[in-house]
Order: structure tokens, then sequence, then C-alpha cells
């Protein structure tokens, strides 16, 4: 099974750059193929394997889910994989667990404010440590009355020191 899905992943790592109208017409001509060699396969084999075990799991799990792992191969713009997804809600779900200890208004508060700031820092290809410990110097010395000096600390000020840039290398 595992290398069925290595044959899929490869296909994707090779069509990567292409347009998705491109990236359609391989998979129909080349992932489709895998796939219904995977499907067979699993079919074959799902009898002699124990359906309580893991590997059984897995097997039901992939034929009960099998109209949307195919998904992909009807619009060139989707992924074979969620895993962009997943990274995308991970700061999520792990900040789920650090949330509970915000047990007063204002620390919910500090908190959200500092996960917008990381977030938006981010957003700008910003390094957000870098970013955060700039802050952290800088808004003790300013009047944070003049619009102007707080707009100079602005994630997308041009003001800001290089350090608190991605190099390109870094990206």
């Amino acid at each position: 099974g595992v290398n069925f899905c290595d044959k899929l992943f490869r296909i994707e790592r090779e069509i990567a750059k292409e347009s998705p109208e491109k990236r359609f017409e391989i998979r129909q001509e080349r992932s489709k193929v895998v796939l219904d060699a995977f499907l067979r396969w699993l079919r074959e084999n799902k009898a002699s394997v124990t359906p309580k075990s893991l590997l059984g799991k897995a097997f039901t799990y992939c034929l009960n889910q099998w109209s949307t792992l195919i998904t992909f191969l009807d619009d060139g713009r989707l992924e074979l994989s969620n895993n962009r997804a997943e990274r995308s809600i991970k700061p999520f779900v792990i900040g789920r667990k650090n949330w509970l200890f915000s047990n007063t208004p204002k620390g919910a508060t500090a908190s959200s404010m500092i996960y917008s700031i990381v977030a938006t820092a981010k957003q700008n290809g910003i390094i957000p440590f870098n970013y955060l410990t700039y802050l952290f110097e800088q808004l003790p010395n300013i009047n944070r009355d003049n619009s102007i000096e707080i707009e100079a600390l602005l994630p997308w000020s041009k003001s800001l020191p290089p350090d608190c840039f991605y190099s390109k290398k870094d990206v």
C-alpha cells in the first residue's frame, strides 16, 4: 500500500510546477492508473487482513474514504494531501491548550493580542521572534499617542530593521 502512495506523491512532485490544467491531464494519464491498481490491491487483500488490526482498520478506512481520496483527480488545483491545511491549523491546535491558562479576561486579551501580532508578522514575511524583540525594545521609548511613531512599528513599515525579515534563503 505504501508503494502506491509513494508513486502518487512522486507524480505530484514531478508536476508541482505545472499549470492546474496540465496537472489535471497528467493525473488522468498517470495517477488514475496508480489509483486503479491500488483499489484492486485493497479489494484483493482485504479478506486476508484481520479487520480489527491496525492494518485492517487502515484498509477499511481507505475503502470507505475512496471517493474523497480520488477527488484530487477532478481538479488540477487540488492537492493530493491535506498537509498544508493541517500545518495552517497547527498553531490553533497547540494554542487551544495554552489558552486554557488565560483564566482572566485580561490574560485572554493579552494572549489574543500577541497571537494577532505573530500571525500578522508571518503574513508580512517577518520573523515573529525578531519582530517581537524589536517591539519590546522600542515600545517603552515611544509616545504611544503619536500615530506616526506607532505606524513605524507596524509589520508593513519600511523602517523595520532588516533582521526582522526572512532572507531569500530562509523562505
